[in-house]
């Protein structure tokens, strides 16, 4: 992006608001109940960090470059140091998007960035760390999709968002459809095989999605976009959008990666380096 165009999009971020999706989608606005804090910067081999996870055991994380760059996993401390590093040569990293774990041992690298909406068969591969070149492949196409590309009035078969629940996996669809704005939430089992996705909620957000994260007891769903995060409260063991609560608005650039830490805090990055604690306020604090 060059810098004139980095200039523009930094501007449409910064001037973002929660508006249109609180009318629409029945958010309220959120910021006041969370402090945002900047906590550190991602070593230097990240250059571009689009998937985020928390490892709970060791209290780090893991990341990885976006489309293009090497097929590596890095883990990186809570200030973004690099703490290790993990190869898989066997993997190409065509456009690696978003990364999510199942637990301490098993991850899901997407490799599901779809710009043009020109990818006919897209993938996601099953990691177990302790054999990680033996990793297993799921594959996936979307139902609707008939064209390729598709045409730009219904350019939503992309996703940049990727997690875990239930023995499932669940994909939000990035949204660069205009005028209607409805990102698609599609789930699958989180098994090797090809599936054919139809999408199983959807939900208006005038952002386009980069990331989403479950928290660890399953009752929060946050999805990240440019400049904004959205919660949902997940009320049953099937995952929807049927519940949104807050709005987010955090301006930080173009923020890529989002993973929880606990039930309520998270962690963010954005493709600069740059990393973000965001702190649910108890109400003391407030």
């Amino acid at each position: 992006m060059n810098s004139f165009l980095l200039f523009l999009f930094s501007l449409k971020v910064t001037l973002c608001s929660c508006h249109a999706e609180n009318k629409r989608s029945g958010f309220r606005s959120g910021r006041s109940q969370y402090a945002v804090s900047r906590v550190g910067r991602l070593a230097a081999v990240v250059n571009e960090s689009s998937g985020l996870v928390y490892r709970p055991n060791r209290r780090t994380f893991w990341t990885h470059n976006d489309s293009g760059g090497r097929p590596t996993l890095y883990e990186v401390s809570g200030d973004g140091s690099l703490v290790d590093s993990l190869a898989l040569p066997m993997l190409k990293n065509q456009d690696w998007e978003a990364l999510t774990s199942q637990d301490t041992t098993v991850l899901f690298i997407g490799d599901i960035g779809n710009n043009a909406n020109a990818r006919r068969q897209l993938s996601i591969y099953r990691i177990n760390l302790h054999h990680p070149n033996d990793f297993q492949p799921i594959t996936f196409q979307y139902a609707r999709q008939q064209t390729f590309p598709a045409s730009k009035d219904t350019r939503n078969f992309d996703s940049e968002a990727l997690f875990f629940a239930n023995d499932s996996l669940f994909l939000v669809s990035k949204n660069r459809s205009k005028p209607r704005r409805l990102v698609s939430l599609y789930g699958f089992p989180a098994q090797t095989g090809n599936h054919t996705l139809e999408p199983v909620d959807s939900v208006f957000l005038k952002s386009m999605v980069t990331d989403a994260t479950l928290s660890p007891d399953g009752r929060t769903l946050a999805v990240l976009t440019y400049g904004k995060i959205f919660l949902f409260e997940q009320k049953s063991s099937r995952i929807s959008f049927q519940n949104p609560t807050h709005c987010l608005r955090i301006p930080r650039g173009q923020t890529e990666g989002l993973t929880f830490v606990n039930n309520t805090d998270l962690i963010m990055t954005n493709e600069s380096g740059k990393m973000y604690f965001i702190k649910k306020r108890t109400k003391h604090s407030e």
